[in-house]
């Protein structure tokens, strides 16, 4: 099982980023978590198949409607297993 860790950058905090990204990784199967950075980012580790990822990563772009994405970084980490996808 893979692991990444993405950081988004912009209007992401205050506007759902977090409920909308725990809703589409369970559709997506992904396990993990994410939460708000006190420097306003939102960080997300999520675990899965390669595709479900990429997914993932895609619509982190996006974000909910009222979202404004400026940046996504990402890097493939190795970590403990986790059983579903949860919000800190």
């Amino acid at each position: 099982m893979e692991c990444k860790h993405f950081l988004v950058s912009g209007r992401v905090q205050g506007v759902y980023f977090r409920a909308y990204t725990q809703q589409q990784a369970e559709r997506l199967k992904l396990t993990g978590w994410v939460r708000n950075l006190r420097d306003g980012r939102v960080e997300v580790l999520a675990c899965g198949d390669d595709a479900a990822l990429t997914a993932l990563q895609e619509w982190l772009w996006q974000g909910p409607e009222l979202a404004r994405v400026n940046a996504v970084s990402s890097e493939s980490i190795v970590t403990e297993h986790h059983s579903d996808f949860r919000i800190r």
